[in-house]
């Protein structure tokens, strides 16, 4: 197992506790994604270790809350290159290995792949481009016996809402569920090789929903709501 994140303190900590819990030592990999040699860094710690990739999870992921036009732009570039750009590279360039192994790719979207984005528009745009992209990955791979799955969760409880810039609503209150949850709901469809995982029932009903409104009531229904929660 190999672990990558930003922050090397929590890695050690993760890395620590698979050990006590049993398992083997993880390589692990402090890498910031969001810079653009991360894949070549990631690449050159696994060749070292004498390893290859059979499962990859591209889990990184980051958003900003509010107006596009007035938040930091380098701040939502560095969205794309984490959420675009890396879990890009890192799908292509283990795909060889994965291919090899007959193993799995498992990339993190999210519900907001589903819809417009107003007041979170360059993250939503992200995740549309995540599912899209895992899809195509799917068909291309699905001929090399590689299991390719997209999780599409709603709210779940994480720091990702303090470094977004906002405090979590009624939303996630009434659709969230527990990361471990989700964890297991995303093993659970990997293995079973399901295009899509939407980790509870009622963001399963969300993109059943939207084939019922246009889409500028969508779009104007996000952005109403988005921009309410400042």
């Amino acid at each position: 197992m190999a672990l990558v994140a930003r922050r090397a303190d929590r890695l050690a900590t993760l890395a620590s506790e698979i050990e006590t819990a049993g398992g083997a030592a993880p390589i692990v990999i402090p890498c910031d994604l969001a810079q653009p040699d991360c894949g070549d860094r990631i690449a050159e710690a696994l060749v070292e270790s004498g390893v290859e990739i059979e499962y990859l999870v591209n889990n990184a992921g980051f958003g900003v809350f509010g107006r596009a036009i007035q938040r930091d732009r380098s701040n939502q570039l560095e969205i794309i290159a984490v959420n675009i750009r890396a879990l890009t590279d890192l799908s292509l360039r283990f795909s060889d290995h994965l291919i090899r192994n007959r193993g799995g790719l498992l990339n993190v979207g999210s519900i907001a792949g589903f819809l417009p984005g107003p007041g979170m528009a360059v993250y939503y745009a992200s995740k549309a481009y995540v599912l899209s992209f895992t899809e195509a990955m799917r068909a291309e791979l699905a001929p090399h016996g590689v299991r390719v799955t997209v999780l599409c969760p709603g709210p779940v409880p994480s720091e990702f809402q303090a470094r977004a810039g906002f405090r979590p609503g009624y939303d996630t209150a009434i659709l969230n569920v527990s990361p471990a949850h989700v964890a297991r709901q995303a093993y659970s469809g990997l293995m079973a090789n399901k295009r899509a995982v939407l980790p509870g029932l009622g963001i399963k009903v969300v993109p059943l929903m939207l084939r019922l409104f246009p889409r500028s009531f969508v779009l104007g229904a996000v952005g109403r709501f988005q921009l309410r929660q400042r």
